[in-house]
């Protein structure tokens, strides 16, 4: 049991102990607004997939796939939407109604999952088929949510709908996974200095990615709404991971698999979700906070997930 424990806490802690470096180099001015953002730019546009890219490339395509599991997962964040969209009525939140849909549903499943996967495995593991599922969905809803329940409730945003699927399609983070996919499935070779090369440039995104995330907190807005941020934080942890994990342990899914479901299920609140509810206009501050709750309080949630199926031996 305290082996189980341990284990568990060896995964999360070091990653929220990053995660409090950028934190702490905010407060010593090391790092500025300016920075963060120059900083979550690498990390997307170049680090992580450069990290997807060569974890997919080097595997065996054929071995790797999972259709049952990119099935399972797009369902399941599908379902998970109409949920904070039910809810969000039930809890009258009003102008941040959009905001609490959003942040309630949309997971850092790209920064905090692999972090996580890679401290348990070494490497992505199944994270890349998780986010090919789950993060193009997560993009689409969240412009239609927002835009749909904007504050003065305006038409709707054709165009932005319009850009984020051209978003989607020349997201880095997908490009880099379909590539991979592409080399591994023709059996490409991978030259030692350009693996090597790639390898330290993906090396890089999770401590610069998980330091970006401390350095964008905002607590001075964690509880502008507290009721509605408390509902919205404790689905976004808890709430639809007893819904779906359970589901997922009766569907057979097990070791990397189901880690990176529960990542999918259970951790923070992406930083995104604060961009586009701002640019789509948003006060964005509701979010602010529910990213930085989620964001302290997830190493302890996907700790107690984990460690759970680690002692029913699923894990």
């Amino acid at each position: 049991m305290i082996e189980n424990l341990f284990y568990c806490l060896n995964a999360t802690i070091p990653i929220f102990l990053t995660l409090m470096l950028g934190v702490l180099f905010r407060k010593v001015h090391l790092f500025d607004d300016a920075f963060v953002s120059r900083l979550n730019k690498l990390v997307f546009q170049a680090a992580l997939p450069a990290l997807l890219f060569r974890d997919i490339a080097t595997s065996d395509f054929y071995k790797a796939w999972d259709t049952k599991m990119v099935l399972f997962c797009f369902f399941v964040t599908l379902v998970s939407i109409f949920i904070s969209l039910g809810l969000s009525f039930l809890l009258k939140t009003g102008e941040i109604q959009g905001e609490f849909i959003q942040a309630s549903y949309r997971s850092s499943a790209a920064i905090l999952g692999i972090a996580i996967i890679q401290n348990m495995y070494g490497e992505s593991g199944m994270a890349p088929l998780m986010i090919i599922a789950s993060v193009p969905l997560y993009n689409i809803m969240a412009v239609l949510v927002l835009s749909i329940f904007r504050p003065d409730r305006g038409s709707f945003d054709k165009a932005a709908l319009v850009g984020t699927i051209k978003g989607i399609l020349t997201n880095p983070i997908i490009l880099g996974i379909l590539a991979g996919l592409v080399w591994s499935l023709l059996r490409l070779p991978l030259p030692g200095i350009l693996s090597s090369t790639i390898q330290n440039l993906g090396k890089t995104a999770t401590p610069l990615g998980l330091m970006a995330m401390g350095g964008a907190l905002s607590f001075r807005t964690a509880f502008s709404r507290p009721k509605a941020a408390i509902v919205c934080s404790a689905m976004k942890l808890m709430g639809f991971e007893i819904l779906f994990l359970p589901l997922a342990i009766r569907a057979g899914f097990t070791d990397g698999t189901l880690v990176a479901i529960i990542i999918m299920l259970g951790s923070a609140s992406t930083v995104s979700c604060y961009i586009m509810a701002r640019n789509m206009g948003h006060d964005g501050s509701f979010t602010s906070g529910v990213v930085m709750i989620t964001t302290l309080l997830s190493s302890f949630t996907l700790s107690f997930w984990l460690f759970l199926c680690r002692s029913l031996g699923v894990i």
